[in-house]
């Protein structure tokens, strides 16, 4: 009795240490909902392009450039804005708090790389340089994403070093970048949402 009283007291101790280190708080079904997100957003971008008779190579007008940056920009808040209220609600759950010293940690690492890059693409648009722009996306994301999982689960490295590896892959097919971002950014994110939702959300739910 003893014993399992003592393994009880450490498992609790554990649970403790990496609710006040890690957030524990992110939604598998967030990735879902990302990912069916970019998908679209991939469909309707492949689909500017055409109409223009245009690949992820060819020179883009401002016109077009600018109907490419607002599908891209629609993807972001949906996403962003998802993963944030199913966030919340399983916080809330779980009787956790949203925003604490953990959460801003996790922001910084996340945001720094992904910022870095968003400018970074920025100075490739201005010298059209449109065919790495996906794989510098991908390259960055996955960057944002490794730096990011020392404050949340683990998990989320193997996604970070997936697009990684699948933007460095898409350095050499430049006219397909749209095609390794919907499966960076969409297949991928659906996987690995379906994951953490089996992994952890069934058991807080």
């Amino acid at each position: 009795m003893e014993n399992e009283k003592y393994l009880r007291d450490i498992s609790e101790i554990k649970q403790m240490m990496d609710r006040s280190s890690r957030f524990i708080s992110l939604s598998g079904l967030a990735g879902v909902f990302a990912g069916c997100y970019a998908l679209i957003g991939a469909v309707i971008a492949r689909n500017i392009l055409s109409e223009h008779d245009l690949d992820y190579n060819s020179s883009l007008n401002p016109e077009i450039t600018t109907e490419l940056f607002l599908v891209a920009i629609a993807v972001l808040v949906l996403a962003l804005g998802t993963a944030i209220y199913l966030t919340t609600q399983k916080a809330k759950r779980n009787d956790q708090k949203i925003w604490d010293s953990t959460t801003k940690r996790l922001v910084i690492n996340f945001f720094a790389p992904l910022f870095s890059g968003g400018i970074f693409c920025l100075v490739l648009l201005q010298y059209g340089l449109a065919g790495l722009i996906a794989p510098s996306m991908l390259i960055f994301y996955g960057l944002a994403l490794i730096h990011g999982s020392k404050y949340t689960f683990g998990d989320l490295k193997s996604l970070g070093y997936s697009n990684l590896i699948l933007g460095l892959i898409a350095t050499q097919f430049p006219g397909y970048g749209i095609y390794f971002w919907a499966v960076g950014f969409g297949v991928f994110h659906i996987i690995y949402g379906v994951w953490m939702y089996n992994k952890y959300d069934r058991k807080s739910a």
